[in-house]
Order: structure tokens, then C-alpha cells, then sequence
């Protein structure tokens, strides 16, 4: 249970559509704030959009600290339930870690029509690496977003907590073993430079998961947070185009058969 109030400007948001939902996430220490611009763009152009804000985030750095990952895949689950109510088709959209959430929900054999992942952490991410068996220290100074736009400012914590870190890492380990289960149509997003999580990443998703249709496009002036970065008009259309064409040629097929 979170302790502190959740900091203005990162609160999850929910932009009501037409019955075509996305569920759109941030990532590890991020905030539906980094998610904002992708999300009112995607209303703009009439779907039904919600931004979750995963439990622990946007707060304090204690809550993520007493935050399982465990309650981020319940958050990815209440999120979509929320939008299959509501809508009749739904996608789900995440950035970095909200990516592997991304793939982790989309293994489980939902009704989902489609997923998008910006920058999915998925193998390897080297800053961390060292401390999947370390418990100090308890926290690590957080550097600053790795965006390549010097006149962006993201919402995030100044302190990450390590067992924090060892939580995404057991998320991407879990995550990584599931990606037979993948078969829904799939866009990923890969930055080319991304000084976080390497672009080799995306390639073991794309390569692992069993999706008939999927396909990757490259960001080439944005780092890892792409969502607030030079690239994210594209991401916004590459986005609405994959939706676009996955719902109809899933229409074509259902009234032939």
C-alpha cells in the first residue's frame, strides 16, 4: 500500500473514444506523465486511451521500494480488464519496462487484438546487472532520463531503490520465458542509441514471440524515454497505423468466417 500522495502532474489519466481501447504505460520510475503527449494524441485521432500509473511509482521512492512486481502485472491486468469492459477491442501500449509488461500480459491468453512497445526491457539491462544478487547499497543516485531533447523534463524519483531493481530484473527473467505464449499482432519500437536498455533486446522479443504479423520500427533521433523525445510524432502514427490496420483486417476476417 502506497504511503505518499502521488506528485502532481504524474496522476494516471483516461481520454473516453470510440471501441477501440489502448492501454498505455510508462516504465520502470517513470510516471503516466511520460506517457501524456503519446496518449492525448492517440484520443486526438478518436480511441479510447488509458494511461495507468503502475502501484509505487509516481509517489516516493519508499513505495516502489515495498512494491512487487507481482502487483505491476495485477495493475497491467486491472487496466486492460478495465478497457475490455468498455470497448470492444483492445491493445496495449508500454514503454521500457511497461514493454515487458507489455509482453507478459500478452502471453497470457487474453482477448487482446494487438501490442506496441517502445524500448522493451526484455534481456539486459548492463547498469543493473550487477545488482541481481547485491542487497546495498539500498539506494542508487538516479541518473538523469536518458532523452535526447535537452528542453524535456520527466517526472521520476532521485533515489532507485536496489530491491527495486532486483523486482525488473525478476520480471524480465519471467517475462523472457513466456514469449512462446506471444500470438497477437505485435509493433516494436527501438531507438537506435539507447544508453539503457540496448536495442539487442527488442531483436530477442521480435525473434522469441510467435506472432504471425509483427514488425519493428527504428527511432532514430530519441533515446530510451522515445515517448517524450524527438521521435514521439512518429511513435503516435506508427501506433494509430498498426491499430488501424490490425482492427481492419480483423474485421474482413470475421465476416468471412
Amino acid at each position: 500500500m502506497e504511503r505518499y500522495d502521488v506528485i502532481q502532474g504524474a496522476e494516471s489519466f483516461y481520454y473516453k473514444g470510440n471501441d477501440i481501447g489502448i492501454l498505455v504505460s510508462h516504465g520502470f520510475m517513470g510516471t503516466p506523465q511520460s506517457m501524456e503527449y503519446i496518449g492525448k494524441e492517440l484520443a486526438e485521432k478518436g480511441f479510447t486511451v488509458y494511461g495507468l500509473r503502475l502501484t509505487g511509482h509516481g509517489t516516493h521512492y519508499y513505495d516502489i521500494e515495498q512494491t512487487t512486481y507481482q502487483e505491476w502485472k495485477q495493475d497491467f491486468l486491472n487496466g486492460y480488464q478495465r478497457l475490455k469492459q468498455e470497448c470492444r477491442h483492445v491493445f496495449i501500449l508500454g514503454q521500457s519496462m511497461g514493454g515487458t509488461l507489455t509482453f507478459h500480459t500478452a502471453s497470457q491468453g487474453l482477448d487482446l487484438d494487438g501490442v506496441i512497445a517502445i524500448n522493451p526491457a526484455m534481456t539486459s539491462i548492463p547498469s543493473m546487472e550487477p545488482y541481481r544478487s547485491r542487497h546495498t547499497p539500498r539506494y542508487l543516485k538516479e541518473d538523469h532520463p536518458d532523452i535526447k531533447d535537452p528542453n524535456v523534463h520527466e517526472i521520476t524519483y532521485d533515489k532507485v531503490p536496489v530491491r527495486s531493481m532486483r523486482e525488473l530484473l525478476s520480471l524480465m527473467d519471467e517475462t523472457k520465458e513466456r514469449l512462446s505464449y506471444v500470438t497477437c499482432p505485435a509493433l516494436v519500437l527501438t531507438s537506435t542509441v539507447d544508453n539503457v536498455v540496448p536495442p539487442e533486446n527488442s531483436a530477442y522479443i521480435l525473434n522469441h514471440i510467435q506472432s504471425a504479423e509483427k514488425r519493428q520500427h527504428m527511432l532514430r533521433n530519441s533515446y530510451h524515454v522515445a515517448s517524450m523525445d524527438f521521435d514521439k510524432d512518429t511513435i503516435v502514427a506508427q501506433t494509430a497505423q498498426f491499430v488501424q490496420a490490425t482492427v481492419a483486417k480483423k474485421k474482413v476476417h470475421e465476416r468471412i468466417f
